[in-house]
């Protein structure tokens, strides 16, 4: 297998000494409970998990970033390649320079939708079908910009992209086509360096009709309602402080969050009245966690260990007991 690209790592490592540190830990009774390492990944052949797709019997569909692939995780850590996403010659990605497989979302008939950044014509939505196979692009995103997290509201048969440099959410149609930037602000926006990293927004859920987006360099997690006629409401901050916060899951029907702070090597709990306080640590087996989900009283975390001295990429799970947390707003569902 081909090493990871000198130049990932360069730029990689150079975003996480611009990271600034996450909020306090608060006491109180753990909220989430028996971590285990389920999966460990290969560094050197680029399997840094980047996304997270649950299947309906609870394995995880995982992005690997600079190995372009899509991967098939099992609970008991069986791992399976179900596609790659084509090499390109010359990648101009901003930010980290190298051709990246990010976010990634689940139809319910099994097809699965996945960002592809690499600064040139594929750069954009891909589709796979159920069980895998030949990735086929469905959307073109402007080049010099950086689609990330994507999630799908099958109801209306409408993708959305987070695209970190250019602060937009995109929308796509599901069965693809022309994308319109359906949201743009200041707070969607990165911050140049060397104030901020140039990451804006980057993680992004569909959730009791609004699309959540964080944003690395505000260290915020937004709510941004679907209105009727499906256009974009008011950007809302629902929480700020959140360090490094890259990708998130929702604990249940409610607002309450799990977020992944990847420099801190922490997942936090995010309250809906924009408290949180920390409930996983590098102690768990982090390793600059990216991203989380949800399934029932199971959590799912992947870690890219993009900037740890010992690199071990993995996968992670852990139970979620909801209703044993500390104050108001706590994990209920």
């Amino acid at each position: 297998m081909s090493r990871l690209p000198r130049l990932a790592v360069t730029a990689t490592a150079a975003l996480a000494l611009a990271l600034l540190a996450s909020a306090p830990t608060s006491a109180g009774v753990p909220l989430v409970t028996n971590p285990r390492i389920v999966a460990h990944f290969d560094f050197a052949a680029g399997q840094t998990p980047e996304n997270i797709a649950l299947e309906p019997d609870g394995s995880a569909n995982v992005t690997f970033a600079f190995a372009r692939q899509v991967a098939r995780v099992g609970t008991d850590g069986d791992t399976r390649i179900l596609a790659t996403l084509p090499a390109v010659a010359n990648p101009n990605t901003p930010v980290i320079g190298v051709a990246a497989a990010m976010g990634i979302t689940r139809a319910h008939d099994g097809t699965l939708y996945v960002t592809y950044a690499t600064g040139t014509s594929e750069n954009g939505v891909w589709r796979i079908a159920p069980g895998g196979g030949a990735p086929v692009q469905i959307a073109q995103l402007p080049a010099e910009g950086f689609p990330n997290a994507l999630a799908l509201d099958e109801k209306c048969g409408t993708l959305y992209v987070a695209d970190s440099v250019l602060g937009t959410v995109w929308s796509v149609p599901k069965e693809g086509g022309a994308p319109t930037a359906w949201a743009t602000g200041t707070a969607l926006q990165p911050i140049a360096p060397p104030a901020g990293l140039g990451v804006g927004a980057n993680g992004l859920k569909f959730h009791n009709g609004a699309v959540w987006v964080s944003n690395s360099d505000h260290r915020t997690l937004l709510r941004i309602p679907v209105r009727p006629d499906k256009g974009a409401g008011p950007i809302e901050t629902r929480a700020t402080g959140l360090g490094g916060i890259d990708d998130f899951g929702f604990t249940g029907k409610g607002d309450t969050v799990l977020a992944a702070l990847f420099l801190d090597n922490d997942v936090a709990l995010v309250r809906p009245d924009g408290t949180h306080e920390i409930v996983l640590t590098e102690q768990a087996g982090l390793s600059n966690p990216t991203s989380v989900a949800v399934r029932g009283k199971t959590v799912y975390v992947t870690s890219a260990s993009f900037f740890e001295p010992v690199k071990d990429p993995n996968l992670l799970l852990a139970t979620l007991n909801k209703g044993k947390g500390k104050g108001k707003g706590e994990a209920q569902g």
